[in-house]
C-alpha cells in the first residue's frame, strides 16, 4: 500500500554529482507480555543518520551513525542496552529511469555495546563489547521531489565481531556473526540530496 502511495507522488528528480545526501532511519518498539508470573516489558528507540558527498553520477561516499537504546523490565529487575556504531559508507547507484533508482551501500565500521542489570534499583551486573561491523545492503530509492525520496530495503548481508570486557566471574568472551536476511527485514528510510 505505501508502495503505492509513493509512486503515486513520484516527480522528476535525479541526484546530481556534487551534491550532499542526507538521510536515516528511525524505530520505535514496545512490547507488553502481561503473564501472571515474571510479566515483562520492551521499549527500544532507534536512530541511523548518514550523510555522504556524491562525487560521480553513480557513487557516493560518506559516514554512517547507529544508536540503539532499549529498556526491559521483568518483576523487580530491569536491563539498559545501548549501542553504537559509527563508520564510513560507499555507495552505488544505478538509475532505472527519472524515478526510480537500485543502489548497494556497503559500510564498514566501529561498534559498541552496553549491558546493565538491575535488581530493585541496584546495579548487579555490567558488560559490554567493542568490535567492528561491515554489510552490504541492496534497495530501491523513489525520487519523490527534487532530490526528496523514500529508501526500501528488505534486508542484505554482513559480518560482525565483539570483543566483551570481563563479566563478574572473571571470564571474557569473543563473539562473531555472520548474516544474510533477505526478505526477513523491512525497512524504509528516507534521503534528501542537496
Amino acid at each position: 500500500m505505501l508502495l503505492i502511495l509513493a509512486l503515486a507522488m513520484v516527480s522528476f528528480a535525479n541526484a546530481q554529482k556534487g551534491t550532499i545526501l542526507v538521510g536515516g532511519n528511525f524505530s520505535y518498539n514496545s512490547e507488553k507480555n502481561e503473564r501472571e508470573i515474571s510479566p515483562t516489558k520492551t521499549d527500544a528507540l532507534a536512530f541511523s543518520p548518514k550523510v555522504g558527498y556524491q562525487f560521480h553520477e553513480n557513487w557516493t561516499v560518506g559516514a554512517e551513525l547507529s544508536l540503539t537504546y532499549s529498556k526491559s523490565s521483568i518483576e523487580d529487575g530491569e536491563g539498559k542496552y545501548t549501542a553504537y556504531k559509527a563508520g564510513a559508507f560507499v555507495r552505488y547507484t544505478v538509475p532505472l529511469n527519472e524515478s526510480f533508482s537500485v543502489f548497494a551501500d556497503l559500510g564498514i565500521g566501529y561498534q559498541n555495546q552496553k549491558n546493565k542489570y538491575y535488581d530493585n534499583g541496584s546495579l548487579t551486573s555490567t558488560n559490554g563489547g567493542n568490535g567492528i561491523y561491515t554489510g552490504i545492503t541492496p534497495a530501491l530509492f523513489i525520487n519523490m521531489k527534487k532530490g526528496f525520496g523514500l529508501n526500501f530495503s528488505i534486508g542484505g548481508l554482513g559480518y560482525e565481531t565483539l570483543s566483551y570486557d570481563l563479566d563478574d566471574e572473571g571470564y571474557d568472551s569473543d563473539y562473531s556473526k555472520f548474516f544474510v536476511n533477505f526478505g526477513k527485514t523491512v525497512n524504509i528510510g528516507i534521503s534528501k540530496n542537496f
